[in-house]
C-alpha cells in the first residue's frame, strides 16, 4: 500500500437497525432516546460532541467541534466566542449543520437549521456555572486569531487572574450561546454490506414527514 491509499475496512455493522414504523413520530425524541443510549454506553468517549458546520465568504464551508450544552423543542445551543470563525460565519450566514458520531453505536445525526444568539441572560447563567479557569480563558484567549507563541496565551491567563482576582469572573461581552432551530434531521444506522439504515425528519409546517433515504 502506496503512502496515502487507505484500503476498504473490514468492518461489518451489526449492532442494529432503524425501521420507519418503530422510530419516534417526533425527531426530537428519537435524538433524545440515542443520545441517553450513548450517554450511557461504554467507550465512546465526550457523547455530547458535535461537530458544527458553517459557511464564510464565498460559501466556503468549515466546521469543529463542539459540546453540545442542552437541547429542548428550541433547539440545540453550543457556546463559543462571537468573534471567533463560526461566530463571525454565523453573523453573516446564520444557518448550521450539526452532525453527531457516536462510532461505538454505529451510529451518526445529522441536523441542519438556522441559528440565533441566547439572549444574555441564558448566557450568562451557563457562564456562571463554568471553573474558574475556563472562564478566564473566554477573557484570555482571541479565539481564532493569530498570535506569536502560547507564552501569549499563558501570559494573557496571568493577566486575567490578577484582573479578577477576589472576585468572581464575568461573562465578556464577545462570548455566549447559540441556538440551532432544527429544519432537518437524519438518523443513520450502520448496517451490514453497507446498506445503512437512513431516516430523515423534513419539516412540513407544524409537522414532520418520516422518509427512508438510500445509503
Amino acid at each position: 500500500m502506496s503512502a496515502g491509499d487507505i484500503r476498504d475496512s473490514r468492518i461489518s455493522y451489526e449492532k442494529g437497525e432503524l425501521v420507519e414504523s418503530e422510530v419516534a413520530r417526533d425527531p426530537l425524541a428519537q435524538f433524545a432516546a440515542w443520545l441517553d443510549e450513548a450517554l450511557h454506553a461504554d467507550g465512546i468517549v465526550e457523547p455530547n460532541a458535535v461537530t458544527v458546520a458553517t459557511v464564510g465568504e464565498g460559501a466556503r464551508p468549515s466546521l469543529r467541534v463542539v459540546l453540545l450544552r442542552g437541547y429542548d423543542e428550541r433547539g440545540f445551543v453550543f457556546f463559543t466566542n462571537y468573534e471567533s470563525r463560526k461566530g463571525r460565519e454565523l453573523a453573516g450566514h446564520p444557518d448550521a449543520a450539526m452532525l453527531f458520531y457516536w462510532a461505538g453505536l454505529e451510529r451518526q445525526v445529522r441536523i441542519e437549521g438556522s441559528v440565533a444568539r441566547l439572549d444574555a441572560t441564558e448566557s450568562d447563567a451557563y457562564f456562571a456555572k463554568r471553573p474558574r479557569g475556563h472562564r478566564l480563558s473566554a477573557w484570555a484567549s482571541p479565539q481564532s486569531r493569530s498570535v506569536t507563541g502560547r507564552d501569549v496565551l499563558e501570559e494573557r491567563m496571568r493577566e486575567a487572574d490578577a484582573r479578577f482576582a477576589g472576585d468572581d469572573v464575568p461573562r465578556p461581552s464577545y462570548w455566549g450561546g447559540y441556538r440551532l432551530a432544527p429544519s432537518y434531521y437524519e438518523f443513520w444506522q450502520g448496517r451490514r454490506n453497507r446498506v445503512h439504515d437512513r431516516i430523515a425528519y423534513e419539516r412540513a409546517g407544524a409537522q414532520w414527514n418520516v422518509v427512508r433515504l438510500a445509503p
